[in-house]
């Protein structure tokens, strides 16, 4: 204890504490600067024994210095309520230089340890183009006796463990490979056996799920070793729903794949079916055969490796452990700053309950799982680097919805990227239920489904960037949230969203934002749509505000449609989610502060409930839209003349006579055009641009004088404390 009594006594005139921690410290360390800790439990620790004997006021600050290195951790590094700091004197775990201090959850394989494959019968599995670069290193001695199975079926990570060279996730072999033709996908036209139930059915085994099966028009699996296992990630009916199914068996002779478990939804059954569905097999060593490829045998467990190029890699990690790096439970005034998190089979960092943690200047990355879950009340994340994730960013939870009380959770200037690896769809960059959380000027770019997914009340998304999400799945939204009329009161303010996945082109069906099935109250404003699908997509709800918002070159502007009043899902809780009138007596919407906050909510069941009114669409320019402007269902037609639809521009900037679609006959749109000689000149700002606003063309201002410009300059990343350099376009 000498050396901690001694730092708490010498600082106990500025009230505060500096511990030191240096990975290559030796043991017996007092924490002091010349005698450092070895690791952050070992300085914890030491605080809480202090703190028990009276050695150490609670009114002290504490900063704990993580020197340069890396520290291997086997479980989690847990901090409790006995652990918290207070508002004025937090405790500070910080690295002595940002961004080189890396807890890690994996383990160091040496390159010397990968050597030539010498067994024949391995050898006869590989293709004979790549035997002689493919390696292999004996695990036994770095791994457990037991290295766990796959389950025949999960949406997710699979068990661990993962392999990362210099930093990178390695692919476990696949086919087809990714870069291959059809965007890396295999793909079938025909279903044997949906694997649905038939209630109706004679047969009892067919009355409820069972594995599917298809017919494969290509041999290929004929290659592979079923009884070692062989795994199929596939969009089975739905583009918004992926699930990895087993192989249970193949018929070479009729060509026809078994699965070993059954598809929630079916093989090619329900709403998006009938058109091909898509899959890739993984965990296939007969797939081995492309530099940066993997597969481990579970059970000899020997790791085969087709090494990206010949010179040595700086760094062969194992990512092994299986629980969260860090645990955060019931604690307050915290704060992580600096440090590298790697290396999980789990997830990054999970706060739980807690009040006023912060996370400044850190990066997540490597993680089978999420980066970051964060439950309580205004905790932070500032500032921090996510990418490489096996399924979402960063979830936020928090704050009472009955009560409306906010939770007040931040995450600002965070950057996350490469993220859904594993789980393809509802793995969002941020995701946000509870009340009141705030994601402000984010970059979120480079997934196959969602940027943020939200639900709940009072939240706020502001001047973030979002671009190449939704890059391969369908029905879906940078944006998303639904089925609800409870969420209510989400603001959508000032966001850039550009460049999104194509989606199916016949119907559009990527969107900007997304507020499906009957979701209301939100407020889409001052919003910047570049090449982004469907821009802003209104399925059935009431009670949104569509505001000020410029579109740019997506083929369609604003979808709105009255669903409630056609489909026989509309609060209907035989359907999934479809309760809608239950949903919000569960809140009591008709009594304060709900129906003070939500007075149009509170009166829904006596207003004409199935129908999208109190709309309100003012103010918004839409640009060289190529299909529809507004996409408006007949049903929706027939209640337009009860919107509030007023003061919006449909504009063809070079005035074509074709490929540019207009808004003729719909209330509260005024078409503008230019000509070839003399174009409408609204185009798509670069980097540098301040903001975006109407240019002073009187075609433009004479019909919609009030347009407020866009702060482009507010909008991503910026200089502070804790990011000193901004990503440049080529490094994104």
């Amino acid at each position: 204890m000498f050396g901690l009594l001694s730092i708490a006594f010498a600082a106990s005139e500025s009230m505060a504490v500096d511990i030191y921690v240096a990975a290559d410290a030796e043991a017996a360390g007092n924490g002091s600067r010349g005698k450092p800790f070895q690791n952050l439990v070992e300085a914890r620790d030491r605080i809480r024994t202090a703190r028990k004997a009276g050695q150490l006021d609670e009114g002290v600050a504490i900063t704990v210095h993580v020197a340069p290195g890396t520290y291997p951790v086997t479980d989690s590094f847990e901090l409790k309520a006995e652990d918290s700091g207070t508002a004025a004197a937090p405790i500070t775990y910080r690295a002595q230089q940002p961004g080189t201090a890396t807890i890690s959850g994996g383990i160091t394989i040496p390159a010397s340890s990968f050597v030539p494959v010498t067994d024949a019968a391995i050898n006869d599995r590989i293709d004979t183009s790549v035997r002689d670069k493919i390696r292999v290193a004996d695990l036994s001695q770095l791994l457990p006796e037991k290295v766990a199975s796959w389950k025949k079926s999960f949406r997710g990570a699979p068990a661990g463990p993962w392999l990362y060279v210099d930093a990178q996730p390695m692919t476990l072999a696949r086919w087809p490979n990714a870069d291959a033709e059809n965007e890396g996908w295999a793909d079938f036209s025909k279903a044997i056996d949906s694997g649905l139930a038939e209630p109706d059915s004679d047969d009892p085994e067919r009355r409820k799920a069972r594995p599917g099966s298809f017919e494969f028009n290509d041999p290929r699996p004929a290659r592979w070793d079923l009884d070692q296992g062989v795994w199929l990630l596939g969009y089975w009916t739905h583009d918004w729903s992926d699930e990895v199914i087993q192989i249970g068996g193949y018929d070479p002779q009729n060509q026809v794949i078994q699965l070993a478990a059954p598809h929630h939804y079916g093989i090619m059954a329900g709403t998006w079916g009938g058109s091909k569905r898509r899959f890739f097999a993984f965990n296939v060593l007969e797939e081995l055969d492309t530099p940066g490829e993997w597969y481990l045998d579970r059970t000899a467990r020997r790791l085969y490796y087709y090494p990206i190029e010949a010179a040595q890699p700086q760094s062969i990690v194992l990512a092994t452990l299986n629980k969260r790096l860090v645990r955060v439970e019931k604690a307050e005034h915290i704060k992580l700053e600096g440090l590298r998190f790697e290396y999980g089979v789990a997830g990054g960092i999970e706060l739980k309950d807690t009040h006023q943690i912060e996370i400044n200047g850190c990066t997540i990355a490597n993680m089978s799982r999420d980066g970051l879950s964060i439950s309580g009340t205004e905790n932070v994340v500032r500032s921090c680097e996510l990418y490489n994730l096996g399924t979402s960013g960063i979830s936020l939870r928090g704050g009472d919805r009955k009560s409306l009380t906010p939770a007040k959770n931040l995450v600002v200037n965070t950057h996350i990227h490469h993220y859904g690896k594993f789980q393809r769809s509802y793995a969002p960059g941020i995701s946000a239920h509870g009340c009141g959380q705030i994601v402000r000027n984010n970059l979120i770019h480079d997934a196959p489904h969602n940027a943020i997914l939200y639900g709940g009340n009072e939240h706020r998304f502001e001047r973030n960037e979002i671009y190449r999400v939704v890059m391969e799945t369908g029905d879906s939204g940078a944006f998303y949230t639904g089925r609800d009329w409870t969420s209510q009161g989400n603001i959508l303010r000032h966001n850039y969203i550009h460049d999104l996945g194509g989606g199916d082109d016949k119907h559009v069906n990527t969107m900007g934002v997304y507020l499906d099935d009957c979701d209301s109250g939100d407020t889409i404003e001052g919003n910047l749509f570049v090449r982004a699908g469907r821009a802003i997509m209104i399925g059935g709800g009431r009670d949104n505000h569509v505001l000020n918002n410029l579109v740019i070159d997506c083929p369609i502007g604003l979808h709105l449609d009255a669903r409630g009043t056609s489909w026989k899902q509309w609060n209907n809780p035989k359907y999934s989610g479809w309760n809608l009138q239950a949903k919000a007596e569960a809140m009591n919407y008709q009594s304060p502060p709900w129906s003070q906050r939500y007075p149009n909510l509170a009166k829904i069941m006596d207003d004409s409930p199935k129908q999208p009114l109190h709309n309100v669409i003012q103010r918004n320019v839409f640009v060289d839209c190529a299909k529809q402007v507004c996409s408006f269902n007949k049903n929706v037609d027939s209640v337009l003349d009860k919107l509030d639809i007023a003061n919006n521009l449909a504009v063809n900037s070079s005035g074509q006579a074709e490929g540019i679609a207009t808004t003729d006959g719909i209330q509260g749109f005024t078409n503008v055009a230019g000509t070839a000689e003399k174009p409408i000149a609204i185009e798509v700002p670069d980097a540098s641009a301040e903001s975006v606003s109407l240019p002073a063309d009187p075609r433009l201002t004479d019909p919609l004088p009030g347009f407020e410009a866009i702060p482009l300059d507010k909008i991503g990343l910026y200089q502070d404390d804790y990011r000193h350099n901004l990503p440049t376009r080529n490094e994104l």
